[in-house]
């Protein structure tokens, strides 16, 4: 008997000790909400039928480190437009993407838009969401801030499309009468940075949808990632050289986040890689929710 009580305590003792523990669970009015904590690893993750997909992971022992690629691909948008004034971001996650954009632009004012009252709740409790008179969180759905700021005539330097249900982008926020909106939310050198996936069957679709309300976009891709970063205007896309040289100018400000933007500047590739037959998505036309589950 001693044996076995010995040998179950080192069993114990060895199991691994980054096992999920959740700190937070609830279900809000749009989603299942987990906050799982690991060893030096706190993730928000949004619950959906068929599996759990973290939306926001912090680094609890260096919270400067941003884990995932998505997020650091996103910056890369930045090289487009590298003096933004004021920005708009659709889909707060834990506040990663605003917290870096505060801290590296001084003087940037950005509207948050979140449709879940509970992610705007969790990512102040658990993951340092920053806010303070440069942020201005709006809970509402994304379209209907979209449709008010235009007829308010507002405007903005950069705008930022990360809104995910845990499985894909709302099927709203994807159609061509949407991006019309944010296309005319863009002051004439503002860029559209939207993150979206490399292996959806919706790419095509996608692909046809930005081509339509904007014209020729940059598109970045990274291996083992599984994500696109759609870079958009309405003006002329920015040349390479342009881009390398907002990236060299920013680079100081990124170094704490051991991000090196000028790495993203030959993986903007500018030739479409889609069908060009597809059709664009539309508020009357979009079968998002029979095709986001398929892979190409």
């Amino acid at each position: 008997m001693k044996r076995l009580l010995i040998t179950l305590c080192l069993a114990w003792l060895t199991l691994p000790a980054t096992a999920d523990l959740v700190i937070h669970k609830e279900k809000s009015l749009y989603r299942n909400i987990i906050v799982n904590q690991t060893a030096g690893k706190r993730c928000l993750v949004f619950s959906v039928k068929r599996e759990l997909r973290n939306q926001t992971c912090i680094d609890t022992r260096d919270p400067d480190r941003i884990i995932f690629p998505y997020v650091k691909m996103t910056f890369a948008g930045l090289l487009a437009n590298a003096t933004p004034k004021r920005a708009l971001m659709i889909g707060l996650g834990g506040g990663t993407i605003s917290n870096v954009l505060i801290d590296v632009f001084p003087e940037l004012e950005i509207d948050l838009v979140e449709v879940d009252r509970a992610v705007v709740k969790v990512a102040r409790e658990y993951f340092d969401f920053v806010e303070n008179e440069r942020t201005q969180v709006h809970v509402v759905d994304g379209r209907v801030f979209t449709r008010r700021a235009v007829a308010n005539g507002e405007k903005y330097d950069l705008i930022i499309l990360d809104a995910l249900t845990g499985e894909y982008i709302p099927e709203h926020l994807m159609t061509l009468e949407f991006m019309e909106e944010v296309a005319s939310l863009l002051t004439d050198e503002g860029v559209v940075v939207s993150n979206t996936f490399e292996g959806s069957a919706l790419y095509d679709y996608e692909s046809a949808t930005y081509e339509a309300a904007f014209g020729p976009f940059l598109n970045l891709k990274m291996p083992h990632t599984g994500n696109r970063v759609i870079v958009a205007t309405r003006s002329t896309l920015p040349d390479n050289q342009t881009l390398t040289e907002n990236a060299r100018m920013l680079q100081p400000r990124f170094d704490k986040y051991d991000l090196v933007l000028e790495d993203y500047v030959a993986r903007f590739d500018r030739t479409p890689d889609w069908n060009p037959g597809t059709r664009a998505l539309t508020d009357q036309y979009s079968p998002a929710n029979l095709l986001r589950s398929r892979t190409r």
